[in-house]
């Protein structure tokens, strides 16, 4: 088991990317916790998880909450060798009719938020941990109406590298898992119905080199790999796991004669 006696921080644990590298970390031997906001979801997950895990009701936006949710962490499973900063949300900022309170809500949760979970994990962080950040192509693709995401993302990508130079000292890896399109519930009414949902995963197919949508495991077993000691000479580094869509966007079916 390539987790045995580590103890892991996910958050936004309760669903998509964060529920699915929980499972597969208490499966390769570790102690996780996971934060979320919806209480409801995260006992679903907590029992789901079974008793190596723990599961605290904290909104990545709220500071103090994320600070006494990782504190009770420790105390409960010890120091964490492992941080996936995960807890995310979506949000369309479109050029000339979004809210100041749309664009900050975004900012807050993605790149804010992240610094702060950084943060207050420092103290409860063994040296040579792994932290790694949730990106996503949106920081380089340019979607049209997701400004505030992606330049949320782009800070995350920005603030990793800035990351692992303060922690280096202390043998603390920073890295960044980067989603491309994955079959998960932040997609909202895009996939409100199974015709809704078909459609959207064929444009994504077509736009995307290897023809298919991601799934939560393409991006879990990234994190695995980041998190665990296979990596221990990879430091401030981006791995895109979106199927060719930033790398070779030309291979996509839609440019195929």
């Amino acid at each position: 088991m390539r987790l045995k006696n580590k103890t892991a921080l996910i958050t936004g644990g309760n669903s998509g990317i964060g529920l699915a590298t929980a499972k597969l970390f208490v499966a390769e031997g570790a102690k996780v916790v996971i934060t979320g906001r919806n209480k409801e979801t995260l006992d679903a997950a907590a029992k789901e998880l079974g008793h190596n895990a723990l599961a605290l009701v904290a909104d990545a936006t709220d500071i103090a909450a994320t600070d006494a949710a990782i504190k009770k962490g420790a105390e409960t499973f010890g120091k964490f060798d492992i941080v996936f900063a995960n807890a995310g949300i979506a949000g369309g900022t479109p050029l000339g009719s979004t809210t100041l309170e749309a664009f900050a809500k975004v900012i807050s949760t993605n790149l804010t938020g992240v610094f702060f979970t950084v943060q207050s994990a420092l103290p409860h962080l063994n040296d040579n941990a792994s932290i790694i950040l949730n990106g996503s192509v949106i920081s380089v693709l340019g979607i049209p109406g997701y400004s505030a995401y992606g330049a949320a993302k782009a800070g995350v990508r920005s603030m990793a590298r800035t990351m692992a130079s303060e922690l280096s000292p202390r043998g603390i890896r920073v890295n960044v898992v980067a989603p491309g399109a994955v079959r998960t519930p932040i997609w909202g009414a895009a996939v409100a119905t199974p015709e809704a949902e078909k459609a959207f995963e064929q444009r994504i197919a077509l736009t995307t080199p290897l023809g298919r949508m991601g799934e939560t495991h393409h991006i879990s077993k990234t994190v695995l790999f980041l998190a665990s000691d296979d990596a221990a000479h990879i430091q401030g580094q981006e791995i895109f796991v979106d199927g060719g869509a930033v790398a070779s966007p030309s291979g996509a079916p839609i440019y195929r004669g």
